[in-house]
């Protein structure tokens, strides 16, 4: 795949290096503003089952 994205950037290696690096910073960019928002409530990271009075916690002593 990054093969044939490499032979399709126009250029010679140092236009096409900095060219997939934008491309790259793109791809981020669009994962945290728009796909990691809309995945975060379908994911379990609030269902914490933690007990704070828990016996052999190692608190109080």
């Amino acid at each position: 795949m990054y093969g044939w994205i490499w032979r399709h950037l126009p250029g010679n290696t140092p236009v096409r290096a900095l060219l997939s690096f934008v491309l790259a910073l793109a791809v981020v960019y669009v994962l945290f503003q728009y796909v990691f928002p809309w995945a975060e409530p379908l994911l379990p990271f609030g269902d914490v089952t933690v007990d704070e009075g828990r016996a052999g916690s190692g608190q109080g002593r």
